[in-house]
Formats: C-alpha cells, structure tokens, sequence
C-alpha cells in the first residue's frame, strides 16, 4: 500500500483518535490473567493490540469482540493459561512479544513467539537477560533477535533490576514476571517511562509500590476483573498536534486524549517551539488522566530538545521532526539512540526522508540535527514503519508537491482509520493498492 500525500489543505474540527496502544494491550494481558469478567471500551482495533488478543484466544481464554471498541475478557485467574497448540505469531508488535515474555516465563508450558520482517529484527535480549536471573529459561534467535521461546515449568525468584536503558516494556515485563515470582521484584529505570502496567495492576487490585524511579510488587498475588475505558492515544493525537501548528489557520480539537504524565513529552516539546495547544477539560478515567487538547496553527521555532523529555516523547519523534522541518531555525535532539531500534531506524529513516523533501538534517549517534525550510515533493520510503509513513503524510500540509509514501501497510498496526480521519480535517491523502 502507497500514499499520495498532496500539498495544501486546511485542517479544521473537532476529532476522536483511536484508544490508547499500551493501555489496550495491557487490558486483554491483565484482564486474561485476572479472576471474572473484564470489559474493555475503547480498544484499539489496531494489528497490533489484536495480535495480543489473538495470542491470548491461542491460550484458551475465552474473549468476545472487539465491536466498535468493546472488547469482554472472561479471566482464566494467573495460573488458567493453556499451551497453545503452535508458535505464538504476534506480527509487527515489539510490546507484545516483550510483555508476553514475561507474563510466559512463569508458566507450566513451553512456548515459541515469532513475528513479521520488522519486529525479526528488533532485539530481545533486553528482556531475555532480567528473566534469565530470575531463573526462567528464554531462548533467543540469531543476534538476539525473535523468535523467542519460553521453557515452562521454571521456578522464579523476584530480582532487583535496573535498567541499563529506559524502556517501559522492559520494565513492565519484569513487572509481569515478578508476578510469578517467589519474593519480591523491583525496578529501576534511569530515566521516567510510561506507568501504564503499573496503574493497571492498581486498577485489577495488585499492589504496586512505586517510589521515584523504583517500581516494586510481590509475588503470588491474584487480579480481580475491572472495566476499562482506553482513553485515544496521545502517541496518535501527537501527529494532528503537529498537522494543526504547522497549517496556517488550523483550529482543531482533540477529545478525550491520554495525557497520562509519562507520555506528555509532545505537548511539552511543542510548548517549548512555541506551539499554541491548549489542554482542556481534565479528568480521570479508570486511574488514567485524560482531556481534551485545541491546538491552533503559530509559528514554530527550532529549540534543543530538552532531553528528560527524550522517554517521554519516544514514539513521537518521527513527526515531530516535521515540526522541526517548517520550525525557523535549528532543532537539536540528544539522548535518543532508542530510536535506532523502533520498528524502523528513525533517526536514518525520517533523516534520509527529510533529505529527499530538500531539509537539511544531519543524523547523529543519538540524535539528529534539523534546520527549518521549505519542503518540496519526493518519493519516501517508510521501511514498513507506521510512524514513518504517518509523519510524512502530516508533511505534505507544507511541502510545495506531492509526497508518494512507500510501504504504508503497517499505519494499521496503530492507527487503523488515519486517512479518513486526516482527510475529514481537511488534508489530502489518497490510498493507492499496490496491485
């Protein structure tokens, strides 16, 4: 699939974006492993969430939906997981088999987890090595990478982990081991990523300590069935945030938005580039900050990213790129070399994409450096990369031709409706079929 982004267009409206990716993969993980029935509002009807619900379905639970977002878990309790009859295939998603391997690694059963082109090339040994000193058995393929194998029956010990990178699913699946632990099981991240697990096993009645940077929570203990409300996803908000500060005389308003303290690093890096975006109506959904964000089209001015707002903005780097491209004057980011393992090398992708539309932008170990200017047309190669091909879309309310996005199959994976909703707004996107 191909995109044919074409230049111009306005954007103006009120808009939904689809439910929360952590927050709807986490709800089917917990809810399968908790005691009773669990229903779910707002999932994401994304590849990606539904690769962990399909996986689950492969362990026997039982799970009805999802239907216009609502999904019901009937929990099999934390020990009521079944051996699935094959490999686990979880496609594009890194968070998936991440999670998943430490719900599995204290499971009775063996099992083998394989996924698509680019999550074969993710690494795994980030969450291979914590499980091993907890005493599980996991076996990596070629360099580190998928398929991942779980050997059952192992008897876990709570550790006391800490981190060498910040990484919210290294973290979380720690979490989710510890569970099946003996003892007590704690982390520590070197800088602040998102709560979600954490909050979640709040909410399904698990006690979770957490103090600053320490995360930590006992062994043995059970989770009891909980309703959820997935608020929309600021990682998918954050690409019409930047469509709307872009685009002369853009007044958008983006509902029920996860603003969630940990995830918050777009509106505070727009905020710093002089980005007008107002957050609205705050409330608490199910343990989860949620409003409602306007943003209004200003100029924008290229800054050094801050770099404790690096893990809070992690996900959305690609298309604040592009905002640093129509930025006047330079963007700097450091402290990101994260993003050289995403679903795609990011920093060299949007680098080399923002190259091809005539910006200048200089690709460091750990960064890159943008200078703002006029965006002209091309042809971009997204490297099957949702983000990727997403940000270029947003690029073409600015360039001065049309910008052809190659390998734009995996914008599914997140934000299944994006083009609609894009073109609803008032840009102009068209899908071409690769036939």
């Amino acid at each position: 699939m191909e995109f044919l982004a074409q230049p111009g267009g306005s954007l103006r409206g009120r808009v939904r974006v689809p439910g929360d990716k952590s927050i709807s993969h986490r709800s089917i993980m917990l809810g399968a492993i908790a005691d009773g029935v669990t229903t779910v509002d707002g999932f994401l009807e994304g590849e990606d969430a539904l690769s962990t619900l399909k996986a689950f379905q492969a362990m026997g639970v039982q799970i009805e939906g999802p239907e216009n977002g609502r999904v019901v878990i009937h929990g099999v309790g934390r020990d009521g997981l079944q051996a699935p009859k094959g490999e686990l295939y979880v496609g594009n998603s890194g968070t998936s088999m991440r999670l998943l391997a430490g719900l599995l690694a204290g499971q009775a059963f063996d099992v083998t987890m394989t996924g698509d082109v680019s999550l074969s090339k993710r690494p795994m040994e980030r969450v291979a090595v914590p499980l091993r000193e907890m005493g599980a058995v996991v076996e990596t393929g070629e360099g580190g990478r998928p398929p991942l194998t779980l050997r059952g029956g192992q008897k876990l010990k709570g550790i006391d982990y800490v981190l060498p990178m910040a990484s919210a699913q290294v973290k979380s699946c720690v979490l989710l081991a510890g569970i099946y632990a003996e003892g007590e099981t704690r982390t520590t991240e070197p800088a602040p990523t998102r709560d979600h697990s954490e909050r979640m096993l709040r909410g399904f009645g698990y006690d979770v300590a957490v103090d600053g940077a320490v995360a930590s929570l006992s062994g043995g203990g059970r989770l009891s069935a909980q309703h959820i409300d997935v608020p929309a996803d600021i990682s998918s908000a954050a690409f019409f945030m930047v469509a709307a500060s872009i685009t002369p005389a853009a007044d958008i308003t983006l509902e029920h938005v996860g603003i969630n303290p940990t995830r918050i690093g777009v509106i505070n890096i727009l905020r710093e580039m002089g980005a007008n975006l107002e957050v609205l109506n705050e409330r608490e959904v199910g343990g989860e900050p949620v409003a409602d964000i306007r943003v209004q089209y200003a100029p924008l001015k290229g800054i050094e990213i801050p770099e404790d707002q690096v893990p809070l903005a992690i996900d959305e780097f690609p298309v604040l790129f592009v905002a640093a491209a129509c930025a006047e004057g330079t963007t700097i980011l450091r402290g990101a070399e994260e993003l050289r393992v995403k679903e795609s090398d990011r920093i060299q992708v949007m680098a080399d994409g923002l190259a091809t539309l005539g910006i200048k932008a200089e690709p460091t170990p750990d960064g890159i450096i943008i200078e703002g200017g006029q965006m002209g047309g091309g042809v971009i190669d997204s490297h099957h990369d949702h983000r990727i091909a997403m940000s270029f879309s947003v690029a073409s309310l600015r360039a001065n031709a049309d910008i052809r996005i190659l390998e734009c199959d995996n914008v599914a994976t997140s934000f299944p409706n994006f083009v609609s909703l894009s073109n609803g707004l008032g840009m102009n996107i068209k899908v071409m079929e690769n036939v």
